[in-house]
């Protein structure tokens, strides 16, 4: 037990001294702003730090050219750290992901030089904002043959849990007719109109709706010129439940109420899944339970309930079904909540800075439980 106790000394002694570099690579992170599926010099940044640490580092894993391996070879259980570095369209960093990013790469380096025994790993995971890259890469093999999965993820408070939302992300387009809206509109089928349609039974539906249901969405087209009766709109709709299972028929639900919007107004319906469907999430007690430990001698102390944040989806669910794995949410002291504009602004204060270096330590002292299992 003493060797253990003195390794998560050393983890923080570590974390320490790369302090300053691990809140400059948040910051500059936080800075790039760049979003699913494009965050390549976010990418590359992460993999130049890692590999100054003496991690082997693969790129364009699964065939994504912004997902990355990062390892250090050793003879213990693979304990993998999950980075995530894509922002939000129009938001940047307002769910904190470089806070993540910086956190899994501090954990990963103060791990390996306490316990160069072990097999440590960052996997740098692209697009989790609506992408599913973890989905992807998981389906590609790249999480096989890992024992522990950990991430932390910034909220304005600490939890946990993990209690995600599964989710189906869909675009939905309208196909109608254009035609001047005074001198010919008995020509036109309004596409515009479709999504009212559809909106209004939606809002019906939900009085039929599990309580855990969430439906919601943007329009991004409908429409240049009031004078134009609109032939094509475009939008985006979250359908979230409880679990994959019951994800199904909801999301078939919702379906119907877009197929109605065609059917009332003429026009033609494309439905088209932009990613794969996130799963709900599977906490591992024990590493929990341990995470928990370190986090209330380290002098935070981490809800066990359920509220905000830790409902969200994340594409780590399905990772989760696969290995065992935590993702606490680590508060950075703010009235502002995730996914909004001030929360991007709080991302790079002196309470984030706090949670990326109290972050790394959590992570990597909990992994250090764990890789001291005799029976894992």
């Amino acid at each position: 037990m003493s060797a253990v106790v003195d390794a998560k000394t050393a983890v923080t002694q570590e974390i320490g001294a790369r302090g300053e570099s691990l809140i400059a690579l948040s910051h500059t992170v936080h800075a790039l702003a760049e979003p699913a599926w494009v965050e390549h010099e976010s990418s590359a940044l992460l993999q130049r730090w890692l590999a100054g640490e003496g991690f082997a580092v693969e790129a364009g894993q699964a065939g994504l050219p912004t997902a990355f391996v990062a390892s250090r070879p050793g003879d213990g259980p693979h304990i993998a750290f999950m980075a995530e570095y894509d922002a939000l369209v129009g938001l940047g960093h307002a769910c904190g992901h470089n806070i993540i990013a910086a956190a899994a790469c501090g954990a990963a380096a103060a791990l390996a030089a306490v316990a160069p025994h072990l097999r440590v790993s960052v996997i740098g995971t692209p697009a989790e904002e609506g992408g599913g890259g973890k989905i992807l890469m998981k389906d590609a093999g790249v999480f096989d043959d890992v024992d522990f999965g950990l991430m932390i993820h910034p909220g304005p408070t600490n939890f946990l849990y993990a209690r995600p939302y599964a989710v189906a992300h869909l675009r939905i387009a309208y196909r109608g007719r254009g035609s001047h809206a005074a001198a010919y509109p008995e020509r036109g089928r309004n596409a515009a109109d479709a999504f009212i349609v559809a909106q209004v039974a939606i809002g019906l539906l939900r009085q039929q709706l599990p309580d855990a249901t969430r439906v919601h969405g943007i329009v991004t087209e409908a429409g240049t010129a009031a004078n134009a009766i609109p032939e094509s709109s475009v939008g985006n709709w979250y359908v979230r439940g409880r679990t994959l299972e019951e994800l199904g028929p909801l999301v078939e639900r919702v379906l119907d109420c877009f197929r109605a919007g065609a059917l009332a107004t003429g026009c033609e319906l494309e439905v088209r899944e932009t990613s794969p469907r996130y799963a709900e999430f599977r906490n591992d007690e024990p590493m929990a339970a341990a995470f928990d430990r370190n986090a209330r001698a380290l002098g935070r102390t981490f809800d066990r309930g359920t509220s905000g944040m830790n409902t969200a989806s994340t594409d780590m669910g399905n990772v989760s079904q696969l290995v065992r794995a935590i993702h606490p949410y680590i508060g950075i002291d703010t009235d502002a909540v995730n996914h909004q504009a001030q929360f991007a602004d709080a991302a790079v204060t002196q309470n984030a800075d706090r949670a990326v270096l109290d972050g790394a330590i959590l992570l990597a002292q909990t992994a250090l439980d764990f890789a001291q299992e005799e029976d894992r």
